[in-house]
This record gives structure tokens, sequence and C-alpha cells, in this order.
């Protein structure tokens, strides 16, 4: 009698749900932040617009907003004169063009009035030379401007609290150029540029680039990555 009562009380256990891994996927990160790329809190994201305009890239870049809106005056230096440093008269036509086209950000102030706004520090080679402070405009890295005269970053060595115009970085998001322009590289008057793979130093996805040393010269070449009359010692 006992256990027929018990049999008749007791139901039958329900089934356990099978679960996949998309529901432990789900349990394990319920109610949580999933970061697929590693953000610094210095950094934010920047979204690049393909040609259909229907995705999106990030490019990690240092606060390139706020820099721009905080960043306070500073002291312009005129470009050096000294023989040495200066690009020759017959440089190529390119750095030319781009003297003339960035003659106006010679003042630091007039560039960050423009949209620039200076990213990651001074770079130093790791054996020679150096690059300088950038200062990068994120709507020409956006749009993918290929100008002379609106390079995406400009290039200047710190000197005694001042910001003194050394040269310009060309650079172009490599998937968004590639997918615009029937994946051709991108040229610029007769200049190939650098292809940087992804991952790289900067944290970014792949890109092209070019150097353009119009306010300093280089003995190893106008468009080589790094100067040795360059320095951050000035910092």
């Amino acid at each position: 009698m006992i256990a027929c009562s018990l049999t008749r009380r007791m139901k039958p256990a329900r089934p356990r749900r099978r679960t996949d891994a998309a529901d432990n996927f789900n349990q394990m990160h319920k109610g949580k932040t999933i970061m697929t790329t590693p953000i610094s809190k210095l950094t934010q994201k920047i979204m690049f617009r393909t040609v259909s305009g229907t995705m999106l890239r990030t490019l990690n870049l240092a606060l390139l907003s706020t820099l721009i809106v905080a960043t306070p005056l500073l002291a312009a230096e005129k470009p050096s004169h000294h023989p040495d440093t200066q690009p020759e008269s017959s440089s190529p036509a390119l750095v030319q063009e781009v003297r003339e086209g960035t003659q106006k950000y010679v003042n630091v102030n007039n560039a960050v009035a423009a949209g620039y706004g200076p990213f990651l520090g001074c770079v130093a080679g790791t054996d020679h030379g150096a690059m300088g402070v950038h200062y990068v405009n994120g709507t020409l890295l956006g749009n993918l401007t290929l100008d002379p005269a609106q390079p995406q970053a400009l290039i200047y060595e710190p000197v005694k609290g001042k910001m003194v115009l050394v040269g310009v970085e060309f650079i172009l998001d490599s998937a968004s150029w590639l997918a615009a322009n029937n994946n051709t590289p991108p040229v610029l008057d007769g200049q190939v540029f650098n292809f940087v793979a992804a991952p790289n130093r900067f944290n970014i996805p792949s890109f092209f680039e070019l150097h353009v040393w119009a306010w300093r010269g280089n003995p190893q070449g106008s468009f080589v990555d790094w100067n040795n009359n360059v320095t951050c010692e000035g910092e």
C-alpha cells in the first residue's frame, strides 16, 4: 500500500534539456560584455565605413576625438635650417608638393584646429632614428583621402617643449582601400605605399602607409620610415 502511494506521488523526472556549445557560451557570458579586441583605457574606437556603407571596420587610435578637443595650445617652433636636416632642392616632386600643401601646419596649433590630434607619443626606432609624434586626423583616415596637402598624419619632433614639423604620413585602411580600388595598392605621384599587416605594434587592422620627410632631410631617403635626423630626446 505504501509502495503504491509513493508511486502515485512521485512524478516522472523531467528530461534534461540538451545544451550545445551556443547555450554554454550564452550561459558563460550572460550579462557580460564580450570584448573581441583588446582596448586600453587610453584608446577609443574610430569606425571606418567600407564602400558599400553596410559594414564597419574599427581602428583603435589613442583618444583622437578627446585629444582634438582637449589639446591645449602648444608652442610651435620653426623648422630647423641646419643644412644637414633640410630636404634638398632636388627632392622628388612629391616632397615639394607636400611641403607646399602643409606649410600652414608648421604651427602645430593650426594642425589641432584642423582636426589633428597626437597619437602614441614620440616614436623612436629600436636601433636607429625616429619618426616623431604623429598628429592624426580621424576624418581623413575614414574617407580614404589621397592628397599631398591632406596627409592623414603630420609628424612633429618635440624640441624643448615645442613641436617642430618634420614630415607627414599617409595612412589608408587596406581592406577599405582595396575594396574601393579594384584590389590595386595605393600610389601617390609614383610612390608606392608600404603594406603593414595585422597584427602590428599599433594593434590596428592592416593598412598602407607612406612617410614623406618634407620638412626634415632624411639621409636614407625621403620616403623611408625612420629618419636619423629626427629624435625623441626632447620629449
